[in-house]
C-alpha cells in the first residue's frame, strides 16, 4: 500500500466518526494528526504489514524525544481505534496496538502551603469577633491538629477524646484514635490498621482546650472528640467542606483540601530536620518511597532559597 492509499485510509475512518460517531472537529483534526503521524513513522510499510512489535517500537521512538506519558497514551489510542476499524472493515489478522501501554506517568508532587500560609490558614479566625463561637472553636482545634500532626481527615474525624475500652453489653466498640493532652500526643489508627502515636504542637494543644470547653457531650453516648452543634460526630466530608470555606473566608490564594495540610506538614517538617524516617513514622507510611516524594518538596524549596540568595545562581 502506497502512502495515498494509507491516507485514504485514515481519511475514510475519519469520516465514519464525523458522521456516524458525530464527534466534534476539534477530535477530528487531533485523529487526522495522530494518525498522519503513524503513516509517515511507519513509511512505505502498509496498515496491514505493521505488527505488535512494529508499534512498541514506535511508543519507544516517540518516548526517546521525550513526548509525555500522556501524550503516548493518547497517540496509542487514537491508533488503537484506528486498527480496531481496518480489522472490521478489511482482512487485518489482528490488532497490532492491542497490548501496547505508554510509559507509566511520573508520580506528581504533592501539593503543599508554604509555612507563612500554613501557619496563616490554621491560626487566623474566620470570624474577628472577641468570642468565637463553638463551631470556629472546633474548626481552629481540627485545622491545628491536621497541620500540627500530619493527620489523614479519617483519623481525625475517627478521634475520641481519651482511650475507650469496647463495651460488648453496649455494642461499643474500643477506641482507633485518641488525644492525650498530658503527654501532648495523638494516637491513630491508619491504613492496614496500624496504630500509631504522632507529637502534638503547642498551638494544636491550645486549640483542643478551648475546644474542649465549650464541646456539646455527643448525642450518642459515644467518646467522639469532634462534634456538631447536635452532638453528632463530624464526618471527613463535613472536614473537608469546612475547611475549604474557612480558607475562602481567610484569603487563601489555592484550593485546600485536607490531604494539602498533611502535605504541608510532611513538607515543612522535612525541611527544617532532613529526618526521613521520622516524617515516615509520623505519616504513618508503610513504605520509604511513599516518603520519598517530599524530598523532591524538600529540594524545591532549596532551590527556590539558592535561587534568591546566592550571587552567582542566575545568569545576568
Amino acid at each position: 500500500m502506497d502512502a495515498a492509499g494509507k491516507l485514504g485510509a485514515v481519511e475514510h475512518y475519519l469520516l465514519e466518526l464525523a458522521t456516524q460517531r458525530q464527534l466534534s472537529p476539534h477530535t477530528i483534526l487531533a485523529y487526522r494528526r495522530d494518525l498522519s503521524e503513524l503513516a509517515a513513522l511507519t513509511g512505505e510499510s502498509g496498515w496491514d504489514t505493521l505488527v505488535h512489535a512494529d508499534i512498541r517500537r514506535l511508543a519507544s521512538k516517540l518516548h526517546s524525544q521525550d513526548l509525555s506519558p500522556r501524550s503516548i497514551a493518547r497517540r496509542l489510542s487514537c491508533w488503537r481505534g484506528f486498527f480496531g476499524w481496518l480489522a472490521r472493515s478489511s482482512k487485518l489478522a489482528a490488532n497490532p496496538v492491542d497490548g501496547v501501554r505508554a510509559p507509566k506517568r511520573a508520580r506528581g508532587l504533592p501539593k503543599a502551603l508554604s509555612v507563612d500560609d500554613a501557619v496563616h490558614l490554621v491560626s487566623t479566625p474566620a470570624h474577628a469577633h472577641a468570642n468565637p463561637d463553638p463551631a470556629d472553636l472546633c474548626n481552629r482545634a481540627m485545622f491545628e491538629l491536621m497541620y500540627s500532626s500530619g493527620l489523614r481527615v479519617s483519623e481525625l474525624a475517627g478521634l475520641d477524646v481519651a482511650y475507650r475500652k469496647a463495651d460488648t453489653a453496649a455494642g461499643a466498640a474500643a477506641s482507633l484514635g485518641w488525644i492525650d493532652l498530658d503527654a501532648r500526643e495523638v494516637v491513630v489508627t491508619g491504613k492496614g490498621g496500624k496504630m500509631r502515636k504522632v507529637p502534638a504542637g503547642a498551638h494544636a494543644i491550645e486549640a483542643l482546650q478551648a475546644w474542649l470547653a465549650v464541646r456539646p457531650a455527643p448525642s450518642d453516648g459515644s467518646a467522639a472528640l469532634f462534634v456538631s452543634a447536635r452532638g453528632a460526630r463530624v464526618s471527613p466530608r463535613v472536614i473537608q467542606t469546612r475547611l475549604k470555606q474557612h480558607a475562602l473566608r481567610v484569603g487563601t490564594s489555592v484550593n485546600v483540601h485536607p490531604h494539602v495540610l498533611r502535605h504541608s506538614f510532611a513538607s515543612h517538617v522535612l525541611q527544617s530536620s532532613g529526618d526521613l524516617r521520622a516524617v515516615q513514622d509520623m505519616l504513618g507510611h508503610a513504605s520509604i518511597a511513599s516518603t520519598q516524594v517530599y524530598t523532591a518538596l524538600d529540594f524545591q524549596h532549596l532551590a527556590a532559597a539558592y535561587d534568591k540568595a546566592h550571587p552567582r545562581a542566575k545568569s545576568k
